[in-house]
Parts: C-alpha cells; structure tokens; sequence
C-alpha cells in the first residue's frame, strides 16, 4: 500500500505520507474486524450504486485520460449508497450453511406460496410464569417516556429466518419469545463483575427454588469504573431436542458460532444509531463470552472491552448514555432448515440509562 500525492503538498514533511498511510491502514484494519464480526458471510456487495461508479469509471479510462474522466462524488449519492446498504443489510442473511440442491430448490417451488407467509405468532398457548416474585435493582416501567428503566421489547420489532430462509433468505417478525424477562441488574464495581447468577436473592436464584430455567445474559462494560447489565430470561422448561436446549447442554465452540445479537437504537443521535446498526452479530465470534452452566441457569458473561472495535462504539455512546433507547434481541442462529425458523430467547429496551442508578453487588463467592 502507498500514497501517491500527485505533486500535492510541495514542502510536506516526509512523515506526513507515514502518517496518512498509518491512519488508512488503521481504518481497514478496523472495518476488517467489523465485518468479520457480523452475521453477513458471503453476502453480495450492497453498494450498488459504487459498483456501477466503479465499472463506469474502468470503461471510461479505456477512451479518456484519468482527470478528464474522474468527477467528485457528491455528498447526496455517498448518502444515498449508504441508506442502500443499511437497508439491505436488514434484509440480508447471506451464510455458507444454506447450500440447496437443485431439485430441492425445483421442489420448493412448486409449494404452496402460503407456506412462505406463515406467521411467527402462531404459537401454542403455555401457562403464564408469575412475575411478581422477580426483582431487579433496574425498575421496569412500560411507559413510552420513562427513564432509567426497562421494558419488554416486542419480539415484532426484529426480523428472524423464516421457516423456508434455507431456500429464499427471507426474514419475518420474531413474534413471541421463548423465555420470559423477569429483571434487570444494573452493576457497577472497580473489577469486573463475572458469574453474577451465584449471587443470593438474584432473580436466576429464585427461578431455580421455583424449578424454572433461567438463561443469564451479563453485559459488561469495561472502564475505571466497570459496569454490568445482567438480563434474567426465565421459562418453565428447556424442551429436548430443540436448539435452545442443545445450546444450553452444548460445548463453548457451539455457543460461540449459534449466540446471535440483534441492536438496534430507535431514539438516539444519528452518529450513534449509524455506528450501533441492526445488523444482526454473532456475539461469540465478535467478542468473548464466557458460559457458565449452573444446575438451572446458563450464565453468558459478555466481555465487551475484548473487542476493539466494540470498545470504540462504546465509547461513543457511554457519554451520551441518558439519551438513548437501545433495544436488544438475543437468540440462536438456526443453520438448518429442521431448526428454521429463529426464535428470540429475548429481547428488552433500555431506556435513558443513568450511570449513577448502578450499585455494587454483593456477589457470593464461588465454590
């Protein structure tokens, strides 16, 4: 890689051009990292619109000198390739597990187009879980204004894999979840804050005197101060066979390729709503997660200062935290079309999150 100034800056210092070379490799490093952590493998370039610039702009040179040739991009159509790219972003899922045959692909065909459309709500009743029993040190308010709180985000909200995405990559709204949350911890301490469900009285706990199953999602965020944001997702039951209980039971290297993570800001400043997306990404394959397996929890300790890339998004929106309205899916990556389709294990929105509102935890030693 080099830099070829053109006759540009006549008198530049000779570590100007190092300096500029260092910066841009920097930048592909990070963008490398970037994508190499999204649910996108294998997927088409999503800039149409640059594609074409860049054909249009190898023809004419057959014909025309560079400089006659070459025009500056105008701000409107770097907008207008950026909006075609978030868009199709959402939609795509693009992934190396889904190799159809073509008499498979010749049989899909001929089903019934009703198939395709089948609604992600349409779910066997099961008993409602009392609630009333949980507490977490986050208050739960459902008001569309309130602050410092949390909220059950409608599962609607995220698009999943359908049931035939193996065959058409088509997404649907996730509908209901799987587990139910039952609260939210706010921690904050001068060490990090690991295995978190150990603690007595946590709602994890209290789900197991009960005989329910908890899946415990602690987000940590690194700093002078360390912070944690545990979510309690509780069910009765863990149903054999199916993909949630084949990655509770299963080994670190299958979580870390199945735990998938859904953002998304729906109130926020425009720089941070770009830089947190909603594009779908492997947590275990971005960042580390550490799993513990109790006797009726699964506790996933997210390591989000074990990512560059990560830390600069965070240090974006830890200074405008009490702005935000950060919505988070969590669920399983179904690979395969008897798994199809995805089901959410969760998804919660926090909102205008106070730093000040953390306490430090009285965490049970470890046996």
């Amino acid at each position: 890689m080099q830099i070829d100034l053109k006759g540009w800056g006549v008198g530049y210092v000779s570590m100007f051009q190092q300096h500029c070379l260092l910066q841009i490799l920097n930048s592909v490093s990070g963008l490398r990292e970037w994508f190499a952590q999204t649910d996108e493998r294998g997927a088409p370039p999503r800039i149409p619109v640059m594609v074409n610039m860049a054909s249009a702009s190898a023809s004419s040179k057959k014909s025309q000198k560079y400089h006659e040739s070459s025009h500056p991009t105008s701000l409107d159509q770097i907008n207008s390739a950026s909006r075609n790219s978030v868009m199709m972003d959402e939609y795509s899922d693009e992934d190396e597990e889904f190799q159809i045959a073509e008499s498979e692909q010749e049989a899909y065909q001929k089903r019934n187009e009703n198939d395709i459309k089948r609604s992600a709500l349409e779910e066997e009743p099961v008993p409602q879980i009392d609630l009333s029993c949980f507490s977490g040190n986050l208050g739960h308010d459902d008001r569309d204004n309130a602050r410092d709180c949390w909220k059950i985000s409608d599962g609607n909200n995220f698009r999943v894999r359908s049931k035939h995405f193996c065959y058409d990559k088509t997404k649907i709204p996730a509908g209901k979840h799987l587990m139910d949350l039952v609260a939210v911890d706010w921690f904050k301490d001068i060490k990090r804050m690991d295995h978190v469900a150990r603690r007595q009285g946590c709602a994890a706990q209290v789900a197991a005197e009960k005989g329910l199953f908890s899946v415990v999602i602690n987000v940590q965020v690194p700093g002078s101060t360390h912070y944690s944001m545990v979510f309690y997702f509780v069910t009765r039951e863990l149903v054999p066979g199916s993909l949630l209980q084949r990655f509770v039971d299963g080994d670190d290297d299958f979580r870390n390729s199945r735990l998938k993570l859904i953002p998304s800001v729906p109130k926020g400043s425009w720089i941070v709503r770009q830089s947190v997306g909603s594009t779908p990404c492997l947590l275990g394959k971005a960042i580390d997660c550490n799993y513990i397996r109790g006797p009726k929890y699964l506790e996933i300790d997210v390591d989000i200062g074990s990512s560059t890339v990560a830390n600069g998004v965070l240090g974006l929106v830890i200074g405008v935290i009490t702005t935000l309205v950060v919505d988070m899916a969590f669920l399983v990556q179904a690979n395969t079309t008897d798994e199809l389709p995805e089901r959410l294990i969760g998804a919660v929105r926090v909102s205008h999150l106070e730093l000040s509102s953390a306490v430090v935890p009285k965490l049970e030693p470890d046996i």
